[in-house]
């Protein structure tokens, strides 16, 4: 009810803590639960009754989640005081208020007539929606009763014009907070499917416009309400979004096994909430519009597919397709129409479809297999038909599997979606790239199947594995994507296939970010495992719309360059069997006087006297003037030293290029100040986190040894390890900067073969020290 009030207590100076429990108050028990809340209603309800004076034509009236009596342990009070025109009002309301104030509650709060109050609710549709929550507290009851019959009666009179308005008010809250049923930390309030849009079924309902508040979506109102209570009482102030740390200790409360039975409950839930509010947008938009009537004067109908027809806006079977013995493939059929015309399909269609379409046989007839490819690749209408298919039970029927992955939550934190919406968000995604390879059906199955090994795999974290290992989700989700291509219908050789880019799928992004692209046998590797120049542009596809369905941080226009380079170098090799050789060094920096400091766009690039260190000290420099290190080569032309070097700004704003050059050219010529201070912004940058790692690898460099780190992420890292391996005595010839998150997975090529254990213990001690 914003517009309907006039203050609260945020800004007021008595107003407590603001986060009071509404127990220490009112004297209730605290709890989980209808109960809870129903004795939190009564107890508030005889206190505020108690401060509310004995007088004629005044009435205290409640709202919002008193008005409901939904109270959660640190909720709000939403109040409103009606008058008559009676004097004095003011100073009654103020001796009302400063005792909510007073006992730390937050308070929203209104003083109006009831023609005022209608007044606003005429101008402001979410104030109307707020007045359908009025209930009477204290005072005059007639006018109370006024109010809240008479905005009931305007809100029936008047809903099917308001709703539009509303329904744009909604989908811009969507567009802020995400769909709950798919976010890893959502709100449970404003998110899609949250609380709010309960309050909006609530509104369709009592306008008359269609059974909105069925008893499912009661159930799942009652379960969201829980986790609400829940999530306040562990936090221990008013918050609604569901925070990561804060789910085991709300399952906990509520009686689950814990934090990932809870999401997944949660995302029913709001899925239950989601669907009935779009039947309900859609009811409303037909008694909106009036139905489309021919000569005949019935409603309009038009055949769209073979078997599906569109009736009032919805997609319907056609007549002929209801028989005894239903085809197989007709779910999949209807949910492809779906799709493609972007229109919804008949809630009466899908209960039918889940009551008597047959399960489809194995192998799959060509008729569903085309249903099912012409679903995946139909772009913005993919994901509303796949969602309404799965709430009815269909996609369980197409893939047994997806019970697995329906609702699992991705614990890696550059992940925003579920499982289940991740693998159809990267089909949608995938169906961008069809016209950049040859197969356009194998990818949009692989980007389906991609992850599906996930949650079967030990320690399985929802997100990329170590680099240089594709085991888990990759390894043990491969066999399983290439028995479900077998089943719906794939020669073997394209199940095959299906299989290989499930298990490579990882292959690219990886050696991109974490390998020298100049060092033939990195080319060659990747070569040997791709195999062919129509599986490359495959996985080149499918790295991309993977990376987009997971989120902003799993994509940038660095990592984007790394991996076309990549593609390109292993395609060459592919071609012509020769591995292309490593790119020549820039003439500039192998000419002139010493030193050479060039600044481009992404790169830096240096040229100094050969000497140990300089590596580090470039690295140190870059660190203080806070560019990230992406990748880093570091080489020796005809005496003097190189080091070129990937970079992006770590706070999104580029150095002064003037200051950069001046401490680098200072650095590099040994410059004992510059250096002193890059060693105390290292130290003082150490970071924090779980224990560090090295991995070694013998075998990946052609002329080198790689070491890896895994550790926290943190502002000089680089420097910090790349001064260490030089005071081990390791000369470092490249190193390849990948960050996950919060960690860091580093790869640094180690010039030598490195066979003896003591030689790389020590290494290993001096790089861990340093971290």
């Amino acid at each position: 009810m914003t517009s309907l009030t006039k203050g609260n207590a945020s800004g007021h100076p008595g107003s407590g803590d603001a986060n009071l429990l509404i127990n220490e108050v009112v004297g209730v028990p605290g709890g989980v639960g209808t109960e809870a809340r129903a004795a939190r209603a009564e107890a508030l309800d005889a206190w505020l009754g108690s401060l509310f004076p004995d007088r004629e034509g005044i009435a205290l009236v409640a709202v919002g989640g008193l008005g409901r009596r939904e109270c959660a342990p640190y909720g709000d009070l939403d109040l409103v005081l009606l008058h008559a025109g009676v004097p004095g009002i003011e100073e009654l309301a103020g001796s009302l208020w400063y005792p909510v104030w007073d006992a730390g509650l937050r308070l929203d709060h209104s003083v109006r007539t009831v023609a005022e109050a209608l007044s606003v609710a005429q101008d402001d549709v979410k104030v109307a929606l707020g007045l359908l929550d009025a209930r009477y507290l204290a005072g005059d009851r007639a006018l109370a009763d006024q109010l809240i019959r008479t905005a009931t009666d305007h809100w029936r009179r008047t809903a099917v014009r308001q709703l539009p308005r509303l329904r744009e008010i909604t989908t811009a809250r969507w567009a802020t907070h995400g769909e709950l049923a798919f976010l890893l930390e959502g709100d449970l309030k404003e998110a899609a499917g949250g609380l709010r849009d309960v309050g909006i079924l609530r509104a369709i309902a009592t306008a008359g416009v269609t059974d909105a508040l069925r008893p499912a979506v009661r159930a799942a109102h009652r379960r969201l309400l829980d986790t609400r209570d829940a999530l306040h009482q562990q936090v221990g102030r008013r918050v609604d979004r569901l925070v990561a740390q804060e789910r085991d200790g709300v399952a906990k409360l509520l009686g689950l096994e814990d934090g990932d039975a809870l999401l997944r409950r949660v995302a029913g839930d709001a899925r239950t909430v989601s669907h009935a509010l779009d039947d309900a947008w859609r009811a409303a938009d037909r008694l909106r519009s009036g139905r489309r009537r021919g000569a005949d004067g019935r409603p309009v109908r038009r055949p769209v597919a073979r078997d599906v027809v569109e009736h009032d806006g919805e997609l319907v079977l056609a007549r002929t397709a209801i028989g005894a013995r239903p085809d197989p493939s007709l779910s999949l059929r209807v949910a492809a129409a779906a799709a493609v015309t972007r229109l919804p399909i008949a809630r009466a269609t899908c209960e039918w479809l889940s009551a008597y379409c047959p399960p489809l046989p194995a192998p799959w007839p060509p008729a569903a297999l085309a249903a099912l490819i012409t679903l995946l690749g139909a772009g913005p209408g993919l994901v509303p038909a796949w969602e309404t298919c799965d709430r009815y039970g269909l996609v369980d029927r197409w893939l047994p599997e997806w019970t697995r992955l329906r609702s699992l939550p991705q614990h890696n934190p550059v992940h925003r979606f579920t499982l289940d919406r991740h693998l159809v968000q990267t089909a949608y995604e995938a169906s961008r790239h069809t016209r950049d390879v040859d197969r356009p059906d194998l990818l949009l199955l692989g980007a389906l199947l991609h992850d599906i090994g996930k949650g079967l795999a030990a320690g399985d974290s929802g997100g990329p594995e170590p680099a240089g290992t594709f085991a888990d989700h990759s390894t043990i989700g491969a066999p399983l994507a290439e028995a479900v291509a077998t089943r719906i219908g794939l020669p073997d050789t394209e199940a095959a296939l299906i299989g290989t880019l499930v298990r490579l799928h990882l292959l690219l992004p990886d050696v991109a970010t974490r390998r020298d692209l100049s060092d033939p046998k990195t080319v060659a590797g990747v070569a040997e495992q791709v195999g062919d120049t129509t599986t490359l542009d495959l996985l080149h596809a499918l790295v991309r719309a993977d990376a987009a369905a997971t989120g902003p941080a799993a994509w940038s226009d660095w990592k984007g360059r790394l991996i076309a380079e990549l593609v390109a170098r292993v395609r060459t090799a592919l071609d012509t069997g020769v591995v292309p050789a490593p790119p020549a060094p820039d003439p500039a920096l192998v000419a002139g006087p010493l030193p050479v400091v060039h600044l481009g766009e992404d790169r830096v690039s240096v040229a100094a006297a050969d000497r140990r260190g300089l590596l580090a000290t470039v690295a140190g420099c870059l660190a203080l003037h806070r560019l990230e290190v992406i990748s880093a080569d570091a080489a020796t032309v005809d005496g003097r030293a190189l080091v070129e070097c990937r970079v992006q700004p770590r706070y999104g704003l580029a150095p002064d290029p003037v200051a950069l050059t001046a401490d680098l050219r200072r650095a590099v010529g040994g410059d004992v100040s510059v250096t002193q201070r890059l060693r105390g912004r290292a130290l003082a940058a150490r970071g924090q986190g779980a224990a560090p790692r090295v991995v070694w690898h013998r075998e990946a460099a052609t002329d080198a040894v790689l070491l890896e780190l895994r550790a926290a992420d943190a502002a000089g890292l680089l420097y910090r390890v790349t001064c260490a391996l030089d005071e081990a005595g390791a000369q470092v010839r490249a190193a390849r900067i990948s960050t996950l998150g919060g960690d860091v997975v580093d790869a640094f090529y180690l010039v030598g073969g490195w066979p003896s254990d003591a030689d790389r213990e020590r290494v290993e001690a001096a790089v861990l020290a340093a971290v």
